[in-house]
C-alpha cells in the first residue's frame, strides 16, 4: 500500500498542499481531480521525490520514500510521467526505450512494444518527429521500462483529440491488468478519465473535498460547482 499521510507541500512560503491524507491499494486504478492550482501536479510530484514536503509521510508497504531523491525512488518502483511530450527528440524510439530502462535491464523492451504496437512500428523513427499522441504513448513506454509498481501520470491527454485520448487510456488499462501497475492519473477530462479508474479524489485549494468511486462521483449532480 502507498500511504500519504498528514502531508503538506509547496514551495518556498507558499503552501499548495494541506493535510493531505491518503492509502492507494496495489493495483488501483485512481483519478485526481480539480482546479487549476489545487495542488494535484504538487501531490504527483511531492510522491516521486520532485518536491520536498514540510511535513507528513510518505510510505510504501510501511517503509518511508525518500524525500527530494527522485532516482531512489524510482528504483523503489514508482514511475512519473509529467506534462508533456517527455522524449528524447533526436533518438529513435527504441533508443528512448533503451535509455530508460537502462537500470533495469533491456528484457522488458519486448512486452513494452507488444503493449504499443504503434511503438514497435516506428522503432526506427526519430521521436521528434511522431505526433503528438504517439510521443505520449512513447513516454508512457519509456516509464514502464523502470518496471514499476505505480505508475503516476500528469494530465496525458493534454493537446490530444478525443480518438488519440481513447488510446491512451486504453493503453492505460492494459498496463493496469496485465502488468499489475498502479495508476495514479492526474487529469482535466474528467469524462474520459472516469471510464478507466475504479476510485476518485477531488482537490479544491490545496485540499481533499471528495475521495470516493467512480460511480458515486459520477452520480453527483452538483459535480462541477466543485472545480
Amino acid at each position: 500500500m502507498l500511504s500519504i499521510q498528514n502531508l503538506y507541500a509547496g514551495y518556498g512560503s507558499l503552501e499548495v498542499l494541506k493535510d493531505i491524507g491518503i492509502d492507494l491499494q496495489d493495483h488501483q486504478c485512481v483519478g485526481i481531480f480539480g482546479h487549476n492550482g489545487a495542488g494535484k501536479t504538487t501531490l504527483l510530484r511531492s510522491i516521486i521525490g520532485a518536491v520536498v514536503p514540510t511535513s507528513g509521510r510518505l510510505t510504501w508497504d510501511g517503509e518511508e520514500l525518500p524525500y527530494g531523491d527522485v532516482p531512489a525512488t524510482v528504483k523503489r518502483g514508482i514511475a512519473f510521467v509529467p506534462q508533456g511530450h517527455n522524449v528524447f527528440p533526436n533518438l529513435s524510439v527504441e533508443k528512448n526505450l533503451v535509455i530508460a530502462g537502462a537500470l533495469f535491464g533491456e528484457a522488458f523492451l519486448s512486452e513494452v512494444l507488444q503493449l504499443f504496437p504503434v511503438l514497435q512500428e516506428r522503432r526506427s523513427q526519430r521521436a521528434g518527429s511522431m505526433s503528438g499522441g504517439e510521443q505520449q504513448m512513447l513516454a508512457l513506454g519509456m516509464a514502464l521500462m523502470t518496471k514499476p509498481k505505480w505508475l503516476l501520470l500528469d494530465e496525458p491527454s493534454t493537446g490530444l483529440a478525443p480518438v488519440i485520448v481513447r488510446n491512451v487510456m486504453d493503453g492505460l488499462r492494459d498496463v493496469n491488468r496485465r502488468f499489475g501497475t498502479g495508476i495514479l492519473v492526474v487529469e482535466q477530462n474528467v469524462p474520459a478519465t472516469l471510464k478507466l479508474v475504479e476510485r476518485a479524489i477531488i482537490l479544491k485549494s490545496g485540499q481533499i473535498v471528495f475521495d470516493g468511486s467512480r460511480d458515486e462521483l459520477s452520480a453527483k449532480k452538483d459535480l462541477w460547482e466543485w472545480f
